[in-house]
């Protein structure tokens, strides 16, 4: 913990002298990076070194122990030494705490991925499964929810859907919601009745401001289409349907639930952005160490992090070993008894890795 601390004082120093030169007060936007990172760090700093500063007294302190030699003064002194220590004890624990909200990102709002993977339509069900018991669950917390793209399979169920969350809330409680999720069931396609396996990939992103991710309108490639419907009146008899590619990235984001095309477009802007954020970060985790994740594991979203066994009725996380008997609580909407120890864990993993 210390340690960590060492390293955010001197990112602070850093960027106190960043702030001082005149060619980062010249570029206004470089300047107002640098400075919501000094403001975000500032608070953190100063209670530390008025941590440091009390050891230092009270290292003073205990150190008139060794040549007074009146009996009445040692008894002042040994108080005095215990009061410091007290004190330098609260501000340890203010210390932790403060590290804990490091640790919880200010995301205003953010976007839950959730896409069939290995095992066809029954994945695709699954995905249906998963999809309902986040929005129950966002219902009963009051988040406010917007359906940004949706692809769903000729049985119903669901290839992939995006959700923009907008609550201050939503982030920090689901961000280990990222993975592999997945189910053992007998499909109701399967005529014989045999346990299949399938799985489903969730992905859990902020949604970053405009200054964060900036997008290169000559990077883009914007297809538009004709949405697919259900048929009938549903079908869409406009190219309102927007396709953006990436062209750096290769990253392909498709939004046709709107009737226009523009909100389709502005849909789609917002979801690349915060893929681009994710990538990004995930290249930076890589340069300053392999060591260092944010989930037990690899972290990657090709990790199976949770299993939904319908036949015994439970459901495992697999990073901390957790097994709950009651999946169909959790399936509608029930899944605090799962979230709230994934966030202890990772909360004293971040105290001990910084």
């Amino acid at each position: 913990m210390f340690e960590r601390l060492e390293n955010i004082e001197s990112r602070y120093q850093e960027l106190e002298a960043e702030l001082a030169r005149p060619e980062t007060m010249a570029n206004m936007d470089a300047y107002k990076k640098i400075a919501k990172e000094y403001n975000e760090l500032k608070d953190i700093v100063e209670v530390y070194r008025e941590w440091k500063k009390k050891g230092e007294e009270m290292e003073k302190t205990l150190a008139m122990l060794t040549t007074e030699k009146d009996d009445d003064m040692r008894v002042l002194i040994k108080e005095e030494a215990s009061q410091l220590e007290q004190t330098r004890s609260d501000i340890e624990s203010r210390l932790r705490d403060m590290l804990l909200k490091m640790h919880e990102e200010n995301v205003k709002s953010m976007f839950l991925e959730i896409r069939a993977g290995a095992g066809g339509e029954e994945a695709a069900l699954f995905a249906r499964d998963l999809f309902g018991m986040y929005m129950k669950f966002a219902e009963k917390m009051r988040w406010k929810t917007e359906v940004m793209g949706t692809s769903l399979s000729d049985l119903g169920g669901i290839k992939e859907i995006i959700v923009l969350i907008d609550s201050r809330d939503a982030y920090n409680m689901l961000r280990y919601e990222s993975g592999v999720h997945r189910v053992q069931r007998v499909p109701v396609t399967e005529a014989q009745g045999r346990i299949h396996t399938s799985t489903v990939t969730v992905a859990v992103l902020p949604e970053p401001e405009e200054l964060e991710v900036d997008i290169n309108p000559e990077e883009l490639r914007i297809d538009v289409f004709r949405s697919s419907g259900p048929g009938g009146q549903h079908v869409n008899t406009t190219d309102s349907a927007v396709r953006i590619t990436h062209i750096p990235t290769g990253i392909v984001v498709t939004c046709q639930d709107e009737k226009s095309q523009h909100k389709n477009k502005a849909k789609a802007i917002r979801v690349l952005r915060a893929r681009l954020k994710e990538k990004m970060e995930m290249e930076k985790e890589q340069e300053i160490s392999q060591e260092r994740r944010k989930q037990v594991g690899t972290g990657d979203r090709s990790e199976r992090i949770r299993t939904y066994n319908f036949p015994q009725g439970r459901v495992t996380d697999h990073r901390i070993g957790l097994t709950l008997y009651k999946l169909q609580n959790i399936l509608n909407g029930d899944i605090e008894d799962i979230l709230n120890p994934l966030i202890a864990h990772f909360q004293a993993e971040a105290l001990k890795t910084g």
